[in-house]
């Protein structure tokens, strides 16, 4: 088996905390079992200790390698008791084997401890480090004659090494650890995956025994013979490649056409042309050989060679297509002695009758070429090899075959996958610097200078506070600052992280030193001490040494980098591999088309073209549609899927007319793409399993004015697997674990944020083909955060329309005091009646109350995603002046100086002014959306509790209750936890109008 493997899982059992006293005498004797794969491992028992730490490391074998993201890694504590008939549980931990990282880039990571069932008293933690290492194959053993006796020598000896060290274990473990039948049955898990093999036994039977033939998918016991050549190949790929792509990662990354079934989409008829290559009966002139594909107006040829095949794939658009033939002829391109000009020659033309090309559809096989021969007048025996079908844009060759509808072969209208680079968080914190020279003694005595620190990241400059150097607060000769600095770091990472220490008073450098960005250690929590470090400062040619600087710098894992604006956010995860979740579910878009496109450009000075193609945006992938050239009406159909790991992400989409494949050859320059629309559509309030096909209006803001460019059709599909993983999503807190125990500053998130934005915008621009910067600004929505008079009116009117419900409660009631409706005031003096003799039934009732008109009103929930709402973004009723601020840059483009100050100033005061509306009226209409059944898992969620708290408060006295939530809101800080509540994460789950502002 070992020869086999060339992979090995490390666990590494570092510490506990808090773990449940379990032996009667408040600790607990804890160790752990580790299960993986059919193997169990055990660590030693650390007896009496409630916070145990072991630091053991565990291997084990992985047996295979693309499977081992499938498999799950489970960790179990146990008491282990002197007396007992079994051990007591403490709880376990499960980690998905997409979660393992390779060796150096493993952390620290503290896993909650689970319960095994509803009723097990659990709590406490467990730190881990889980990572693998790719080990080379033994090498085969020299040419030997004694084929016989090779197994014997080599698999013997470690045998016989093996038997003395597990009896000095066993030994050793008798003396430290009592005999319980919980460590029998642990011992005889452990011996079973690894028993000592029979080999002195009669080898020649094993190896007349031995199967010849070949089986593709072994069981467990065939796959530990020896490798055939095909697996030992396929062994060294996988320890070739750095990186594992486990079919979750695949599913989510790759591009999805290779699927067969395209059921959100209709399937698109293309006539499918192979050009493999041509045979002429004369062989003895090398000139240069093309072929030329007719039908009707449509004409294409492939490239002029002369020693090569072409195989070239031609995908005509079935209903462009206006001939019934297909015409295939062969030229050859002569050049004569004395003339500069070449002369081309036919050698036949062979023709096709569309209507008895065969039709294929996958998962058949691909059509087998073939020689037809060419008909010509002036030679005969000439053939041309190749394969003629009609299928669907589902085939296999449609992706690299030349397209009739987008333009042939230009990289700009081909449809692609984008990935957005990985993001962290850089932490710096600056504590002082020692032994500084800032020149001469005198000198710094008398000007007693101000000292900050530079550090710089690629593009990124950040500048601690001022101190003084010889000041009482600051050490005297020993400055000191304390203060973090926060980066974003996007994989690839850049060489080196930057500090520099500047001399305020002198303007110049004291010194500067550079840290490795990829050796930094990386954290995952905040329970993690990072070890702080002094690096030399380094200033010019001629000092070498200015002095030194002690700083603590690490990679954030636990946080999740902000990339998007806050409320169309599309991913939540952590940084960090290691804090990875499984997915709960599986969103599936298909781009069907456009209809009524307006033209955006001219073509040729006479008629107005439009060439749009369309971008959708989920998580950190990208997809782009190939581009349909020259319609008003195109038809995309294309099939996407993104994994879902929190139903409260928005999907982005937007519609853009392609600029960029046409180049201007006078200015050297591309066009830039011009956004014709957008939508957005928020998963929460969608159906599991239930497929949307609607058409949604596209709406562009333009300086004149919003524009209605046309209407898109998307079908979304999103499938969950798990209702109980779903549910319980939205208990969760929506952000990762440090968001809240070490949160960042409004203003620092702000900047992060545009940092991270133009870090994704310039890597998804230097891919080839580019992403436009206009196309990843306009999905991201980077200018939000500027002020914008129609923006705040469309905020002000979102926060009337919400009080409005309130002002209609208070109509009613006074509609109640003055009997404008007697049977209602009657009834409500018969409630009043009720409350008094009945104090008991009031919570009871308003909950059993709520049940039922969300019960009822549930035939009424909205059944149609909304759109950008143009009345709801205001775009009706601004003006022009307003237009124009709100298209004017930042900084503004004003020409006198004080007004440009002062404006901007403002600006930046309106803009966090603007956003305060916004979350406040999105804090009501999340009210709004709980009654109106917009999330319908969030209110069905809400309407069993009504039910259930209806009951409970029947049961429960509501003395009691109260004073059971008195003595709750006063509980001592020790019982509190630094999370959100359940309540508060759910209410934040809630989904609002702001993804629908404009």
């Amino acid at each position: 088996m070992a020869e086999t493997c060339t992979r090995k899982l490390i666990v590494e059992v570092c510490n506990a905390k808090n773990l449940m006293p379990k032996d009667g005498q408040g600790t607990a004797s804890a160790f752990a079992t580790v299960d993986f794969d059919g193997q169990r491992r055990r660590t030693k028992t650390k007896f009496r200790d409630l916070n145990p730490e072991w630091d053991e490391k565990l291997e084990f074998l992985v047996h295979d390698t693309e499977s081992m993201a499938t498999e799950i890694l489970e960790i179990s504590l146990y008491n282990d008791k002197k007396t007992g008939k079994r051990s007591t549980f403490l709880g376990k931990v499960k980690i998905a084997g997409s979660a393992f990282v390779k060796s150096g880039g493993e952390t620290l990571v503290y896993y909650p401890l689970e319960k095994r069932s509803v009723f097990s008293q659990i709590k406490g933690e467990l730190g881990l480090k889980v990572y693998y290492i790719d080990e080379d194959p033994p090498a085969p053993p020299a040419e030997q004659k004694p084929e016989a006796k090779a197994p014997e020598t080599e698999e013997n000896k470690p045998a016989q090494e093996a038997k003395p060290e597990e009896e000095k274990k066993e030994e050793e473990k008798k003396k430290e650890e009592p005999k319980t039948e919980s460590n029998k049955e642990v011992k005889t898990e452990e011996e079973k995956p690894t028993p000592p093999p029979p080999q002195e036994e009669n080898p020649k039977k094993a190896e007349e025994a031995a199967p010849p033939v070949k089986v593709e998918n072994p069981p467990l016991a065939d796959s530990e013979k020896k490798p055939s050549k095909e697996e030992k190949e396929k062994a060294e790929i996988v320890k070739r490649s750095e990186v594992t792509i486990n079919d979750i990662e695949l599913r989510s990354l790759g591009s999805d056409r290779s699927r067969s079934a395209y059921d959100l989409v209709d399937r698109m008829p293309f006539l499918y042309v192979r050009v493999v290559k041509a045979k002429a009966a004369k062989n003895e002139s090398k000139s240069p050989v093309y072929a030329k594909l007719v039908i009707g107006t449509h004409s294409i040829k492939t490239k002029s060679q002369s020693d090569k095949d072409w195989d070239k794939v031609f995908a005509f658009d079935k209903e462009g297509l206006n001939s019934t033939s297909l015409e295939v002829s062969v030229w050859t391109e002569e050049k004569k002695e004395n003339e500069e000009a070449t002369q081309e020659c036919s050698l036949g033309t062979v023709s096709f009758d569309l209507q008895e090309v065969p039709k294929r559809v996958p998962p058949d096989s691909p059509l087998a070429p073939q020689w037809y021969t060419l008909e010509s007048d002036s030679s005969s025996g000439n053939e041309v090899m190749l394969a003629v079908w009609i299928g669907t844009q589902a085939d296999e060759a449609f992706q690299e075959a030349w397209q009739s509808d987008s333009g042939g072969l230009l990289p700009e209208t081909r449809a692609k996958v984008y990935l957005s680079p990985k993001l962290w968080y850089l932490r710096l914190t600056v504590i002082q610097t020692q032994d500084l020279h800032l020149g001469s003694g005198s000198e710094a005595k008398v000007r007693n200078p101000e000292l900050y620190v530079k550090a710089q990241l690629g593009a990124q400059l950040f500048k601690t506070g001022r101190t003084s150097f010889g000041s009482a607060s600051s050490s005297s000769a020993n400055p000191t600052w304390n203060e973090d600095l926060v980066f974003v770091a996007a994989e690839p990472f850049e060489p080196f992280l930057t500090v520099t220490v500047e001399d305020v008073t002198s303007g110049q450098s004291v010194g500067h030193a550079k840290i490795h960005v990829a050796s930094m250690e990386r954290r995952t929590d905040e329970r993690t001490d990072i070890k702080s470090r002094w690096f030399n400062l380094v200033g010019c040619e001629t000092k070498p040494y200015t002095g030194r600087i002690h700083v603590r710098v690490c990679l954030e894992g636990g946080y999740h980098v902000l990339d998007e604006a806050a409320h169309v956010t599309s991913d939540v995860r952590a940084a960090a591999k290691q804090l990875a979740k499984a997915p709960i579910g599986l969103l599936e878009v298909g781009i069907r088309g456009a209809t009524d496109l307006l033209p955006v450009k001219t073509m040729d000075g006479t008629r107005g073209t439009t060439d749009a193609y369309v971008v959708a945006k989920y998580g950190p992938k990208w997809v782009r549609t190939r581009t349909i050239l020259d319609r008003f009406n195109p038809r995309w159909n294309e099939q996407y899927t993104w994994d879902v790991y929190d139903p409260c992400t928005v999907l982005t989409i937007g519609v853009f007319d392609n600029g960029r494949y046409k180049r201007d050859e006078a200015a050297g320059k591309q066009d830039k793409d011009v956004r014709v629309g957008k939508i957005r559509i928020r998963l929460s309030t969608l159906d599991t399993n239930r497929v949307y096909l609607n058409q949604y209006a596209l709406t562009v803001l333009l300086p004149s004015g919003a524009k209605k460019m046309g209407e898109i059709e998307i079908a979304v599909r999103f499938s969950c697997s798990s209702w109980l993983s779903l549910i319980q999503a939205y208990t969760s807190p929506m952000l990762p674990r440090m968001h809240y125990v070490k949160p960042l500053s409004p203003t620092q998130q702000d900047i992060l944020r545009h940092t991270a934005m133009r870090l994704v915008t310039t890597r998804l621009t230097r891919s080839e083909p580019p992403m436009g910067q206009e196309v990843v600004q306009f999905m991201l929505d980077t200018d939000t955060h500027m002020w914008s008079m129609r923006r705040s009116k469309a905020n002000w009117f979102r926060v009337v329309g919400c009080l409005t419900s309130v002002a209609t409660l208070a109509r009613w009631i006074e509609g109640i005091r003055t009997w404008v409706h007697p049977p209602t005031t009657v009834l409500m003096h018969v409630l009043l009646i009720a409350i008094v003799l009945c104090p008991h039934l009031v919570l009871p009732t308003i909950f059993m109350y709520a049940f039922l008109i969300l019960a009822f009103r549930f035939r009424y929930r909205q059944k149609v995603l909304l759109n950008m709402d143009s009345r709801l973004s205001y775009v009706d009723m601004v003006g022009p002046d307003e237009l124009d601020e709100e298209f004017d840059g930042f900084p503004t483009t004003r020409s006198h100086d004080v007004v440009r100050i002062r404006y901007d100033r403002l600006r930046a005061l309106g803009g966090r002014a603007q956003t305060l509306l916004g979350d406040f009226a999105a804090h009501g209409e999340r009210l709004e959306a709980l009654w109106n059944w917009r999330d319908p898992r969030a209110t069905g969620i809400f309407v069993v509790f009504c039910l259930v708290a209806s009951l409970v408060f029947y049961v429960v006295p509501f003395k009691m209750f109260a004073l059971g939530y008195g003595f709750y809101y006063l509980r001592h800080p020790r019982f509190r936890d630094d999370m959100p509540s359940v309540p508060i994460s759910f209410f934040r789950r809630l989904p609002s109008f702001a993804d629908q502002i404009l």
